[in-house]
């Protein structure tokens, strides 16, 4: 399989069930930037196989912490504050 990227990223929840598809799969799969992978799109680009991740020229990757905002109870911040903490282990 091939997958060719061209994302500012999205949803971790989306991405990692793309990630999750692409090593399930028995097929070999090779990732290509063709213009950007940033954010949840460089973790898809990671997912291909070792040696068959691979970036046009003037492609750009940017990987940062996971992020995101929370508003309500104390449970609710802590609850939202485990789940970042566990996205950041993947």
């Amino acid at each position: 399989m091939s997958l060719y990227i061209n994302s500012p990223g999205g949803f971790v929840t989306a991405g990692l069930a793309i990630y999750d598809t692409m090593q399930f799969i028995k097929a070999p799969v090779a990732t290509t930037v063709v213009g950007q992978a940033s954010s949840m799109a460089s973790v898809l680009l990671a997912g291909g196989d070792k040696g068959r991740r691979t970036a046009l020229p003037n492609s750009r990757m940017m990987i940062h912490q996971p992020w995101g905002g929370v508003q309500g109870q104390v449970t609710d911040i802590e609850i939202h504050t485990r789940e970042l903490q566990k996205m950041k282990r993947i």
